[in-house]
């Protein structure tokens, strides 16, 4: 398999705080992985160390076999390579739908007005969002927010797309119609990396769950592996109190 990204040996720490000792893992093309863990563990700290929202204090992040760490790579070509869902939305609230899905098309990739919209409303279709292109975020649900901003994600191209507790924010109800548009992104052989507290989410459509704990990787493996028979003590105490 080719691997989109390579993690070795990265650490993160903020002052005297080790967030993150020694990460190691890959995500390969079309995989869907999954990080599991309770609030703290570094899971989302691992996620903004990855699209370099947070340098990394030490390590290797190799992306199409280059270190995107050392001194001359550039970060911002990497960067757009990258489609990044946040928990809450992020959008740009003076902008309708369909331009939130342009502007980055149009200012960072440098794509005609014309042929950017193309590309909005391919993935507004996709996400379900294409009737709700001139309205502006104050007036979307949450649910409907989350879905605008992974259609901006998508409307990148990206190589791989990035969610942090994508429904973390939103209300119970809502939650299952992200979750559902992830569900086929995830079928169109899309890779992902997410960062979840969705235990059925993740065991339905991860490809490989990865459980972190302290700082490190504790376990990883298939869903039906880590749900079903994992090997380490620490992982059998999150899954038992995650999932009484």
């Amino acid at each position: 398999m080719e691997h989109v990204i390579d993690i070795q040996h990265l650490s993160k720490s903020f002052g005297a705080h080790e967030v993150l000792k020694d990460i190691d893992f890959s995500v390969d093309k079309g995989e869907v992985v999954c990080i599991i863990g309770s609030s703290g563990s570094g899971k989302s700290t691992l996620l903004r160390c990855v699209n370099l929202l947070e340098n990394p204090s030490g390590g290797r992040i190799i992306y199409k076999g280059v270190n995107i760490l050392d001194d001359n790579h550039d970060v911002y070509a990497y960067r757009t390579k990258l489609g990044m869902v946040f928990q809450q939305f992020n959008l740009f609230n003076n902008h309708n739908v369909l331009d939130n899905c342009i502007v980055g098309q149009t200012k960072v990739l440098k794509h005609s007005r014309e042929d950017a919209k193309k590309v909005a409303m391919k993935y507004l279709k996709v996400v379900g969002m294409e009737q709700y292109i001139n309205a502006k975020p104050k007036q979307l649900s949450g649910g409907q927010k989350q879905r605008v901003a992974i259609a901006r994600a998508l409307s990148m191209e990206p190589d791989v797309m990035l969610f942090d507790e994508p429904t973390s924010a939103l209300d119970p109800e809502m939650v299952e119609e992200v979750l559902k548009v992830m569900k086929q992104l995830a079928e169109i052989g899309l890779t992902m990396l997410i960062v979840t507290h969705e235990m059925e989410f993740a065991k339905d459509v991860a490809d490989r769950v990865v459980f972190m704990d302290g700082g490190v990787i504790v376990e990883e493996g298939c869903p039906e592996q880590i749900f079903n028979n994992p090997t380490q003590e620490r992982t059998r105490e999150f899954l038992k109190r995650i999932l009484k």
